[in-house]
């Protein structure tokens, strides 16, 4: 199967390099990408890209227009809104425009940031149309469109769209037969690539288990794992998706002790063995945690031997605020604003611990220098912290507020605004939106870092969006079981 998906890639480059009218390289583009297989023609992709930048075009067809505009600013092209101003009435509505078309303005006005007032319009106008037109449309719009108002495209994870999207294209008569193969095999080979990892964090989380004892945790390993494929699902990436799983692993954890089973006195100790880093802390330590304790140092220095990096100072971080928080609980504090509880809240979420982590098994890519500007909290980095905070907020609090917890933003919303929890609720959904304008004006910016640092913070954001959908899939893991068994057990059959 290698040996035909190396044919095949060759194959499908001819295509690429043959690509030539500005509609046609931009159907090709957005379709590499929706089936998983753009990495593989970065620089050809970015050349076409850049012509297309350069070129004419027909402004009139909205569905180009907006195709256009979304590819271009997905990478990284700060292109203007302006260009749909001319296609609204006098109410600022799009109404002389059919189902396709409003669904490529749908999905391109979700790249948008603040400012960007014909976009927000166009998302208010567009659902609402798509939303009553659903019912009389025929596969395969159909499920195009339910997917979009589930989620935009921009916001979709990778490699799950890659799944849902291969039956999608096979279905089209415009497919081009050597793209599908090359997905069809690409997609199995990484399927065995995920099965091979998650057997490797699998076996190291039963010895963990065996090792620590700990019977309280959450056992989640499966869908810790799969949450990485979402954030660096390439080939090249295996290490970086096992590292993030062990250390995702060690955050839940130490989140399941701070959070519900350890006592405030336990919590204490642990934290303060953690910012020792050291096997002599075992001594500050109730006896349960202690092979724990052990099996986490173990870990790290295995990572800092192969990679030469340390990981102990982001936990470090992240007790800190977990302390802080059994404080808030045992003195039933609720911060007097929103963005007084973010002060804090965003470091407990564990975002910024796993993106930082993400990037040390990248090989060369990323640099000593890139690492440091990663550890001064950069802007994209905050704002995505402050969209994962938010979403794992509004579909846990009520759960949570059963008992013995401490303040989400939600609470403090209410207490702040003196609404209802519901009301506080759509609020936080409102401000998510807020945080995703943020991210998209910080990804366009230029930045000095390789692009792959801010491509895979906004892939955690599409994570944390995926995962925060409905409910904490994480903890309510039977809500994802059968995108797990489409990227791990069921191939794509020829």
């Amino acid at each position: 199967m290698k040996e035909r998906a190396e044919v095949l890639k060759e194959e499908v480059r001819k295509v690429v390099k043959g690509s030539m009218d500005v509609s046609k390289t931009l159907d090709l583009v957005i379709t590499l990408q929706r089936l998983g297989l753009d990495s593989y023609y970065k620089t050809e992709l970015d050349e076409l890209l850049h012509s297309v930048y350069n070129s004419n075009y027909n402004d009139k067809d909205l569905n180009l227009v907006s195709l256009r505009f979304y590819l271009l600013r997905k990478n990284g092209y700060d292109v203007s809104s302006d260009i749909f101003l001319r296609f609204k009435d006098i109410e600022g509505n799009f109404p002389a425009y059919d189902v396709r078309s409003l669904l490529g303005l749908y999905n391109a006005a979700h790249i948008r940031t603040h400012g960007d007032e014909v976009l927000d319009r166009a998302i208010a106008y567009s659902k609402s149309r798509l939303k009553a037109e659903l019912e009389h449309l025929e596969s395969p719009l159909k499920g195009e469109v339910s997917f979009a108002l589930e989620t935009p495209l921009f916001r979709r994870v990778r490699i799950l769209e890659t799944r849902n999207y291969i039956p999608i294209y096979e279905r089209m008569s415009t497919r081009n037969e050597a793209i599908l193969e090359f997905a069809k095999v690409n997609f199995n080979l990484l399927q065995l690539l995920y099965c091979e990892e998650l057997k490797k964090v699998t076996l190291w989380w039963k010895e963990l288990n065996v090792q620590s004892n700990l019977s309280f945790i959450r056992d989640r390993i499966v869908e810790m794992h799969f949450w990485m494929t979402g954030l660096c699902p390439e080939f090249n990436y295996s290490l970086s998706r096992i590292i993030l799983t062990k250390m995702m692993a060690y955050i839940t954890i130490i989140d399941d002790i701070f959070d519900t089973y350890g006592t405030t006195k336990e919590s204490m100790m642990l934290a303060e063995a953690i910012y020792m880093c050291n096997e002599s802390a075992t001594v500050l330590l109730p006896e349960y945690m202690k092979d724990f304790y052990l099996y986490l140092l173990k870990t790290f220095d295995l990572i800092e031997d192969e990679l030469g990096t340390n990981n102990s100072y982001r936990l470090k971080r992240l007790v800190r605020g977990y302390s802080q928080e059994i404080k808030w609980r045992d003195e039933n504090y609720i911060p007097k604003t929103i963005e007084e509880h973010l002060e804090l809240s965003r470091a407990t979420v564990g975002a910024f611990e796993l993106a930082c982590a993400s990037f040390v098994g990248m090989g060369d890519t990323i640099t000593k220098e890139t690492l440091d500007w990663l550890l001064t909290y950069p802007e994209l980095l905050k704002c995505f912290t402050t969209l994962a905070r938010l979403s794992n907020d509004v579909v846990s609090t009520k759960r949570e507020q059963r008992g013995e917890h401490h303040a989400s933003t939600v609470q403090c919303y209410m207490l702040q605004h003196g609404t209802t929890m519901d009301d506080a609720c759509v609020k936080i959904k409102e401000l998510i939106e807020d945080s995703w304008k943020d991210i998209i004006n910080e990804y366009l910016k230029p930045t000095e870092q390789p692009s792959v640092v801010a491509q895979t913070i906004v892939d955690f954001a599409r994570t944390a969006d995926y995962m925060y959908k409905k409910t904490d899939s994480f903890t309510f893991a039977n809500t994802i079981k059968d995108m797990v068994a489409l990227l791990y057990v069921k191939p794509i059959s020829f």
